[in-house]
């Protein structure tokens, strides 16, 4: 179970190479975030969103932009035909980590964009606590990268994996999405960052358990 630092890295740098080559991720998400925003925009226009309200939307918003763009890493390859040489030119941890590396990369980007979209439509909502803020959707894609990578290792092969991904992906999710939107909301009430230490501590190690668990399953996946 040795792991190959060089191979990880070539494997996430093709997979960066391939998304900047199609963009159909970053694409498809940022016109569904935008769509979603305006519709939510024009729903609540004249309305107070409180800041419980404005941390359920986001988290809604950057749970659906996921299921949008993150199952691509392995479903796309077998679309292709592709995995069957990527598993003969590498180890199935290499490829592993090296997906995860990019999910967790694009999952972060993919949360900034709509986090900024969402203060651009949105501006009546302030941030009173940024560190936590920041920290939240920063652990936030961790985690939903760590989960999701696994998942759509598990589905690529079905026959209904663009219905299967958001399915099983969101009772898995369901405790960031839960945690996510209190420290969101304590975030905009300017909550101490020590009093939200409990529960950012809880997202860590939900993102270390995931990660953990698919590093052991991951080889039993990629033999099927």
């Amino acid at each position: 179970m040795g792991i190959n630092y060089l191979r990880i890295s070539a494997v996430l740098t093709k997979e960066l190479k391939s998304e900047f080559r199609t963009r159909y991720a970053i694409s498809a998400v940022l016109l569904f975030v935008l769509t979603t925003i305006t519709m939510i925009m024009f729903a609540t226009a004249g309305e107070t969103i409180t800041p419980m309200i404005a941390a359920g939307i986001l988290w809604v918003i950057m749970f659906f932009a996921s299921m949008t763009g993150l199952s691509k890493v392995f479903v796309s390859e077998e679309e292709r035909g592709t995995y069957i040489l990527l598993q003969l030119s590498s180890t199935p941890y290499a490829i592993y980590f090296g997906k995860l590396l990019f999910n967790v990369l694009l999952s972060a980007s993919l949360n900034f964009f709509a986090v900024v979209l969402f203060f651009l439509f949105l501006g009546d909502i302030e941030v009173k606590n940024l560190t936590l803020f920041i920290s939240t959707i920063a652990i936030g894609s961790l985690s939903v990268a760590s989960a999701t990578t696994i998942i759509s290792a598990l589905i690529a092969k079905a026959n209904s994996k663009n219905a299967l991904f958001p399915v099983l992906s969101f009772p898995i999710l369901l405790p960031i999405i839960i945690l996510g939107v209190g420290l969101t909301k304590m975030s905009f009430e300017g909550i101490a960052f020590e009093d939200a230490m409990k529960d950012l501590q809880m997202m860590v190690a939900y993102s270390g358990l995931m990660i953990v668990a698919s590093y052991f399953l991951f080889d039993f996946v990629n033999k099927d």
